[in-house]
């Protein structure tokens, strides 16, 4: 029986094993023009490699960029067992067989049930997890000292599929000026598909049902600004323009990090920006290919982010002025229990009209 092709990999003062190395995870495209070559495929080697590129400190940080959004959150191991062509599963325990050195924090889900998941504090956490297939990493917006107030709100923008990439920025720097005018400080990054998340850092003061309410406040504020081109709907029916996915703050949901490569063919990446890169960014400049060289000519644009928490007295007063005027609260996810005043939880064309 041949032996099986493997290699290991240094990295944050460990050797770490990495299996089938030059096992393909994204496959070679003839329209492909990222740098890798228009025949060449993505590895799982080279997908490690990009991550210790990006994950291991620069200079006197004491984590790397991809760790600096991932350290001390849990997450659940999005695993891609035959690359991008295929579906991945979540993994949300931690194998009992894990090394010892694995950092975790238990989490409690909205059905009550609980699991280990991992924690990445640095960049030999990226390679063990690359090995069991992952790709992205999507982490809770709590740290593990406080596992029920999260610590970041984060907007997400998803444009409905006739929304074209110039709207997507639009609406992102109206995102802006809402959280300029409520004392909040947004990061920007490229969602690595098609939209774009916007991440605050927060004091850890409200649960995750206070930070929703702010986050549905925000992008209540949005839809007025952007009508017809920016919504808070639930319903896909209903929804037009870019829809600010406000539960993404729910307990349990989880979005792509920064610096996270994404299962797109061309390998995209989920790329920090500043707001001045915003308006002439392009979704395609950003693939593994592209983003160690990207970060060493310009460092990390998110650098700072945990130097600029924030409160959101001033979205929950929005909020509460919503209410007072008569929008109460709006869908949850199906997997979540009934809000106290939540709306019917059915698409409206399937709802049945009430008699007069």
């Amino acid at each position: 029986m041949a032996k099986k092709e493997e290699t290991t990999i240094e990295v944050a003062g460990r050797e770490l094993r990495l299996s089938s190395p030059s096992k393909v995870v994204f496959p070679a495209r003839a329209d492909r023009d990222d740098g890798l070559g228009p025949e060449t495929a993505i590895t799982k080697l080279d997908l490690a490699e990009y991550y210790v590129a990006v994950g291991e400190p620069r200079g006197d940080d004491a984590v790397g960029p991809c760790v600096l959004h991932l350290h001390e959150r849990p997450g659940a191991l999005k695993r891609f067992m035959n690359g991008i062509t295929k579906e991945p599963f979540f993994q949300k325990r931690i194998p009992e067989t894990s090394p010892d050195w694995l950092q975790t924090a238990t989490v409690t889900f909205p059905s009550g049930r609980s699991a280990r998941e991992l924690v990445i504090n640095d960049a030999a956490h990226l390679i063990w997890a690359v090995q069991l297939g992952t790709i992205d990493f999507n982490p809770w917006p709590v740290r593990r000292a406080d596992l029920d107030h999260p610590d970041e709100l984060r907007i997400d923008l998803d444009p409905q599929p006739d929304v074209g990439w110039d709207e997507v920025r639009a609406v992102a720097l109206t995102v802006k000026d809402v959280l300029d005018e409520h004392d909040l400080i947004g990061w920007p990054k490229t969602s690595g598909s098609r939209g774009i998340h916007v991440n605050v850092r927060i004091h850890p003061e409200q649960d995750f049902t206070g930070v929703r309410r702010a986050a549905l406040a925000l992008a209540r504020e949005v839809e007025r600004r952007m009508p017809g081109r920016a919504t808070s709907k639930w319903w896909k029916e209903e929804r037009e323009g870019v829809f600010l996915d406000y539960n993404q703050n729910a307990r349990d949901r989880t979005v792509a990090s920064a610096w996270s490569v994404r299962p797109t063919p061309e390998g995209r990446v989920s790329m920090p920006l500043t707001w001045d890169q915003v308006p002439d960014a392009e979704l395609g400049d950003f693939t593994l290919a592209t983003v160690p060289a990207l970060l060493d000519e310009h460092g990390d644009p998110h650098a700072d982010i945990d130097a600029h928490p924030g409160s959101l007295a001033g979205l929950l007063d929005l909020a509460r002025r919503d209410e007072e005027g008569g929008l109460g609260d709006a869908p949850w996810p199906p997997n979540f229990a009934k809000g106290e005043n939540e709306p019917k939880r059915v698409a409206p064309s399937r709802a049945k009209k009430t008699p007069d």
